[in-house]
Order: C-alpha cells, then structure tokens, then sequence
C-alpha cells in the first residue's frame, strides 16, 4: 500500500449489520486504509472484529479522540449522528453518515455514487448524507429515465425485507417463523404485529398527512438528490417477511414519452443497473435469487402501462445493506479519496 494514498477510517457502529458490510466491502474493494478504528458504544467496546486477516478491537466511541481521522463512516442511528458527526468533521475528518439525521439540511448533500456523485464534493460541514435505502436503489434505476424525458410522477410501492429495521427485526422474523411452524404464538416485539407470514403497511412513525415517514422520504429525498422539486411521488412502504433485500414496484408518468423497450435499451448501460428482464418464470429478479449478498440494482418487470399515454412499468430490487447503506457510503469514501489525488 502507498502510505501517501491511504487514510485513516473510522467506522462508527462497527458491530452492526451495515458496519460489518462496509468493512467486507472496504476489503473487497481494496480501499487503502491506513490506520483502521472500529467505534461502538461502551457495551461493545473490547469486541474484536476481523478485518482482512487481522483483527481488530472495537473501541468506545464515546472516549475517542477523532484527531487524525480522515474519513468516518456513520452507521449508529440518528442520535449518535447528530451528537458525534459535528466532533469527527471539527476535527478534520469527511463525515459519510447512514442516518436520516442530516439528509434534508440544505448545506448537507445527499448523494447516490451513480445519480449525482459531484454533489459529494459542496460539503461546507463536512458532512454527506447517504440515502434511504429505498430512495437509492429507486433512484439508481429512474435517474438515467429522468434525465432522457424528465419523470413528472413516480408511483412507487416498496416491498421492505426486515433487515432495514436491524438485527432485532431479522431475530424476530426468524423466531416467528420457528415459532408458527411449531404450532406457537409468534409474540411480536419488534414489530407491532406478526410479521412472519404477513405484510406490514407501517414503517416508521405515521406524519401528520396519513403517511410514513419512510414513505416521506421517497418524497423527499427524490427531489432532493435529482434536484428536481417538481417531482410528484406517491408512495406505500410495506415491511415484508424477507430477511435482506428490498423490492419495489414502481409506475412512472414522464413529460416525453418513452417505450419500455427504450427504458430497457437506456438502462442496460446504467452504472449500477443489472436488467433481468425476460417474459417467462424466473425471469424477474427477486430478493433471493439476485439481490441478497450483491451490489447491483437489478430492474425487470419492464413494460409499458396502457392506461396512461406516458408511462412505464418497472419492478426494482437491490440489497438493502449493501448497495442501500454499506456500498454506497464506501463508493463515496472513494469519491472523496479521488479528490485527495
């Protein structure tokens, strides 16, 4: 490794799902770390975590002295973000945070690698925000779209595997399911209701308007990382019994009209896009069979909606984890190391 090119990571919230993806991905992808901190609360603090051939322990965050940093990647909540993202980027470091906690500040940029990577580089706080996991694999499939014949409307149902809502969702999904099996109560804890064998119309805290707040953040983070407040999005988020990868269904309305066979031509060549497209069983991806354990955003189900004279059918699926949350953050590590020359 060239000491001159490499940096310094921290990464806070080490031992989640989404902090244990960035470290295989920060491996797999040959990101030149320098000197490498694993950060957690005090109850995990002494864990060690293996990182490459090494093993390294987990520190508490709330002790360390973030001088020397010069990348920090957030994936610990939103309390955690706003009370230590401010101390890591006064002390020199890039902040990329997983959170929601600054995506909708005007002087924090929102950006999705393959959508609007210039974005990365106005960060008057030190801070860019990573996506929702939904709104980035929606927006990965409909930028190149918006950008040929401009979208006036996205009508977006999302299908939410429960490791969205963390390693308690992914327990309880799998103790539900044993428990049904074996002729028990399932016992929700972590969901309101039942979640295995079951669809949740609920995630996130209901707003003022009926809708959710994930379902508001389709709304808002599409305008927000297209640049575009023009946009209309009308969205339903259900949590579904799938322990990793999200699936939407997704109608758009565009100002020029586009044919499917013309959206399936413009995204075969889209950074990040992966078409599964093919009019038989099994031709379609699925949270399974394509998108568990895989970067891409897979796009099928492609085809025209003859009840509107401009709109497009399109069946989205991309890993929540990894390109939702944990690749994108270290593709915007790399971003900001390119500009280190």
């Amino acid at each position: 490794m060239n000491a001159k090119n490499s940096c310094n990571v921290a990464i806070v919230g080490a031992t989640g799902a989404v902090g244990e993806t960035m470290l295989r991905i920060l491996v797999e992808r040959k990101f030149p770390i320098g000197n490498l901190h694993l950060l957690a609360s005090e109850r995990s603090a002494g864990e060690k975590i293996e990182f490459g051939a090494k093993k390294i322990t987990v520190e508490d965050l709330a002790t360390f002295d973030p001088s020397g940093i010069d990348i920090a990647l957030f994936s610990a909540g939103g309390s955690v973000s706003k009370e230590y993202a401010p101390k890591f980027a006064a002390a020199g470091a890039v902040v990329i945070d997983n959170s929601s906690a600054f995506r909708y500040d005007d002087d924090v940029p929102l950006v999705v690698s393959e959508v609007n990577p210039e974005a990365a580089t106005n960060r008057p706080r030190g801070i860019i925000a990573n996506p929702n996991c939904s709104t980035m694999q929606m927006l990965v499939a409909l930028a190149p779209i918006h950008r040929k014949v401009g979208i006036e409307r996205i009508n977006v149902a999302t299908y939410q595997s429960v490791s969205g809502a963390g390693r308690s969702a992914l327990e309880e999904l799998g103790r539900q399911t044993a428990a049904l099996l074996g002729f028990q109560e399932p016992n929700p804890e972590r969901f309101p209701v039942q979640i295995a064998f079951n669809l949740i119309p609920h995630i996130d805290e209901f707003q003022d308007n009926g809708y959710t707040k994930e379902e508001m953040k389709l709304v808002w983070e599409t305008r927000k990382i297209l640049g575009d407040d023009s946009i209309q999005v009308n969205p339903t988020a259900v949590r579904v019994p799938v322990f990793y990868g999200h699936s939407e269904a997704v109608n758009i309305e565009t100002r020029e009209k586009i044919s499917a066979s013309e959206v399936r031509k413009l995204l075969e060549t889209a950074p990040g896009v992966e078409i599964v497209d093919e009019p038989k069983a099994g031709g379609y991806p699925t949270p399974v069979t394509h998108a568990s354990g895989n970067d891409p955003v897979y796009v099928g189900r492609i085809r025209d909606d003859f009840s509107h004279p401009r709109a497009v059918n399109l069946w989205i699926v991309s890993d929540n984890i990894r390109k939702g949350a944990a690749l994108n953050a270290v593709q915007l590590a790399e971003l900001v190391l390119a500009e280190r020359g």
